[in-house]
């Protein structure tokens, strides 16, 4: 009965990962329509709160945009920073081209908190129609702009693109790697017409769709913003556009510790338990493979049990040569042994987070 039991589970697990697999093959990005003209004008919205570390990378990718900077304004919101965060800001941006403010928080509109309250004044203090959202640890690329723009016809209220970590220890490698693969699974999902999330450190927003939720400030607070907007916008009529494609590939720097990690991932998790219940159940099988692989090896046959890990190893490894190759990146193969470690210790720490009555720390803050 156990081995029927945890054969009929491989075989399930296998088959979704398979499928993915094929269909992520066998995607080819709609062809992108030429740009309206003229060119819209364009906010960017950038939220930070002691960034000064990571802002200065962020502004230079913003300057390097491969759009008419008369035609984009740049509005950053200071979140009660207590760094040099307002000041580096300041002097990046003096002879900004475009147009650029520097917004102080200091108070809380409606229900919205945190980076969500940001976002809502930034919202309220744009000129135009279409809002495009960044992290202060984000690079954009340089056609970013014309990357999301080019998706946005029709009945389209939200536009995301994909993001990598990026940096030289392994323990950023092994973010990067996590990132990408899990994002391919994501576009397979959304473009078999159940979507899933946006990213909020890059999305395009239009002011039709935005307003039309009542904004941050009436929603629900979530310290997953951006999923709260997306569903938001979706219950609205508005569709939504997933992109997996170079010219809208953003860098993250990684987060710098394992304890930094999970607090980050504990905040997805809370995005994770607001989807559909089938995609939840989608999800806790592809995580049950761990399980499995122990019950596996310890009360059937531990040869097995490697050789179904192998194979584990060998689908994920063909699984990442697409997602890093259809990005223009060299897919890091060499990763994947240890890549296994990785996912082990992160998903038995989010584990303890879930199960245990433990709270997060996000920029600086205290969720429950």
């Amino acid at each position: 009965m156990l081995l029927t039991g945890l054969l009929l589970f491989l075989t399930v697990w296998f088959a979704i990962l398979g499928t993915a697999i094929v269909r992520f093959a066998g995607r080819r990005e709609p062809a992108v329509p030429p740009l309206p003209e003229p060119l819209p004008r364009v906010s960017i919205l950038l939220a930070a709160r002691n960034e000064e570390a990571a802002l200065e990378r962020c502004l230079l990718a913003i300057r390097a945009l491969e759009y008419p900077s008369q035609l984009v304004e740049v509005l950053l919101g200071d979140d009660a920073s207590t760094d040099q965060t307002a000041a580096l800001a300041q002097a990046m941006m003096q002879d900004y081209p475009g147009s650029f403010r520097l917004i102080p928080i200091t108070d809380t509109m409606g229900e919205a908190r945190g980076k969500a309250n940001v976002l809502a004044h930034l919202a309220r203090a744009a000129t135009t129609d279409v809002f495009c959202i960044t992290d202060a640890d984000i690079a954009v690329p340089p056609r970013w702009l014309q990357g999301l723009l080019s998706r946005r016809q029709g009945t389209v209220g939200i536009v995301t693109g994909i993001t990598v970590v990026d940096g030289p220890r392994l323990f950023d490698q092994f973010q990067g790697l996590d990132w990408l693969v899990s994002l391919s699974l994501v576009q397979v999902v959304s473009d078999w017409g159940r979507p899933v999330t946006a990213m909020g450190n890059n999305m395009l927003v239009t002011r039709a769709a935005y307003e039309a939720t009542g904004g941050y400030e009436v929603l629900p607070f979530s310290v997953t913003e951006d999923y709260a907007l997306f569903r938001a916008v979706l219950d609205r009529g508005f569709t939504s556009r997933n992109i997996f494609a170079p010219e809208v590939l953003a860098e993250s720097l990684p987060t710098a510790t394992f304890g930094q990690l999970l607090h980050q991932r504990r905040r997805w998790l809370r995005g994770v338990e607001a989807l559909p219940w089938r995609l939840q159940v989608a999800l806790t099988v592809y995580a049950g493979i761990y399980p499995a692989l122990l019950l596996l090896g310890f009360a059937v046959d531990p040869v097995a049990a490697l050789a179904v890990l192998a194979a584990k190893m060998v689908a994920q490894g063909v699984l990442a040569t697409l997602a890093f190759y259809r990005v223009g990146l060299r897919p890091p193969l060499r990763l994947l042994p240890l890549f296994e470690f990785y996912t082990v210790g992160l998903t038995l720490g989010l584990v303890a987070f879930r199960l245990l009555p433990l709270g997060f720390t996000w920029k600086g803050r205290r969720y429950s």
